[in-house]
């Protein structure tokens, strides 16, 4: 049989309370009964001691063995003490005797257990100056009996009543601790339950305690972030069906109005059918390197770079076209070298991304600016541009992929939404940042910091 969590620390606390009931209460039960006896035995030996100082305080004063006195303590302790004595004289004879009235007060009834109970004797000699006088021998019950077994028997039922209450209690707290121990693993039971059918869930931790706390908040993180990431799968769907539909759909009427000869395959046409063709080629082909920088089990090949040398070559690739829209290149070299170690590949890609970005979105006659930045342990590379700027609220979402702020300009500039989203693979690869600051028709200046060793 499968118990739950719940009932198995039930039962685990249940056994452990019931195991400390029961020891605690055999000790005292059988304790009190030990510790009383000892009482007992040693207040008769207390008695029985005045009985045989009264003997002999008499015999000095009297040359007697019983006086009124002893004799009244004889039959005082006969009838409260339970305590029977019959006194010989040194010649044998009988001096007193309160054995009859053991019988007689068994016939009245006048102690309870009395007549079950079980007797034993034993034999005294009275000495006087190193002379015997006289023999007493003391009759007393080997149980308890009378006022003595009562009050044992209330100690005992009283000690009984307490453990039924403490076993209801350890019952009941027993019930309510198991509850609340895995009231924290319940509970992320039912939202685990519930993100496997794909809910959204989050798992109050305020009442739980600092282990479930921890684990209720680790919970809550990657339930957030594989909320994040179906949303993103989602979107990512959906933008790549986007992308994939609009020149998908443009071929597809001018393939059909070149068939219904609607339309003649003029160069022209031709070459606009073309360009649709290779927009689909050129999608899959960043989907492709998208996917591969983002593979973990991407190896970047890490060499040591020198930062002035990296801005020369993007120099001498770019001026051209800069020059061919009319947008000034503005190159900035290092006053000295400075190295740092990174996949020059990869870095040429990232820079030539965010440099084909500025260019795209810089109007004639304003001006590009590509600089460095040394620092203790990194080296900044920064390309400033004069374009229109980005928006505060579309920054958060620049490496998304197919994100664009503004539809229209990127359908004019033809990208598709996924260099950034590279650019940000490849930066994270080689454990950099990237920044962007912008302001709307001020410009956008994006810093990617490269650390000048590898630390990882």
């Amino acid at each position: 049989m499968k118990w739950t969590l719940r009932t198995k620390i039930f039962i685990y606390l249940l056994i452990v309370s019931l195991c400390g009931v029961f020891l605690t209460s055999f000790s005292i039960f059988f304790g009190v009964e030990n510790q009383f006896s000892n009482y007992l035995e040693v207040s008769r030996k207390e008695k029985t001691s005045f009985i045989e100082e009264e003997i002999i305080q008499t015999y000095k004063q009297t040359g007697r063995l019983i006086s009124e006195q002893a004799n009244s303590m004889l039959h005082d302790q006969a009838m409260t003490e339970n305590l029977y004595y019959t006194l010989y004289d040194r010649s044998g004879n009988v001096v007193a005797d309160t054995t009859r009235m053991q019988r007689m007060m068994h016939g009245m009834g006048m102690h309870q257990r009395t007549e079950t109970a079980d007797y034993e004797s034993s034999s005294h000699t009275i000495n006087v100056d190193g002379e015997k006088i006289g023999t007493m021998e003391v009759v007393y019950p080997v149980e308890l009996v009378g006022e003595d077994f009562t009050f044992l028997k209330s100690i005992q039922q009283n000690i009984l009543i307490a453990v039924i209450v403490i076993l209801l209690l350890s019952i009941l707290f027993s019930f309510l601790f198991s509850r609340r121990l895995s009231a924290g693993f319940m509970r992320l039971s039912t939202a685990v339950q519930e993100l496997k059918k794909h809910k959204r869930v989050n798992v109050p931790v305020e009442d739980l305690s600092m282990e479930m706390k921890q684990l209720g908040e680790s919970f809550n993180e990657l339930a957030n972030s594989l909320t994040k990431e179906e949303k993103l799968r989602k979107q990512f769907t959906a933008d790549f069906a986007h992308e994939l539909r609009t020149p998908l759909a443009t071929l597809r009427s001018q393939l059909e109005a070149y068939q219904d000869g609607i339309w003649e395959p003029t160069p022209e046409r031709l070459q606009k059918s073309h360009r649709e063709l290779m927009r689909l080629v050129r999608l899959v082909n960043e989907l492709e390197t998208l996917i591969a920088v983002e593979n973990p089990q991407k190896k970047l090949n890490f060499s040591t770079l020198e930062a002035g040398k990296i801005v020369s070559l993007l120099e001498d690739q770019f001026r051209p076209s800069f020059q061919k829209k009319g947008v000034t290149l503005q190159v900035n070299l290092p006053l000295k070298k400075t190295h740092f170690t990174a996949d020059q590949d990869r870095v040429i890609q990232i820079l030539t991304n965010l440099i084909n970005n500025a260019l795209q979105y810089t109007s004639k006659g304003k001006t590009v600016a590509i600089f460095t930045k040394d620092k203790e342990e990194s080296i900044c590379f920064i390309v400033k541009d004069e374009g229109i700027g980005i928006k505060n609220e579309d920054i958060p979402f620049l490496f998304e992929r197919f994100y664009r702020g503004d539809k229209s300009r990127a359908t004019k500039t033809g990208g598709i939404g996924i260099g950034l989203s590279i650019v940000k693979a490849l930066v994270d690869a080689h454990h950099a940042t990237i920044d962007f600051n912008s302001e709307v028709g001020e410009g956008t200046t994006v810093k990617v910091c490269f650390p000048k060793k590898r630390g990882f």
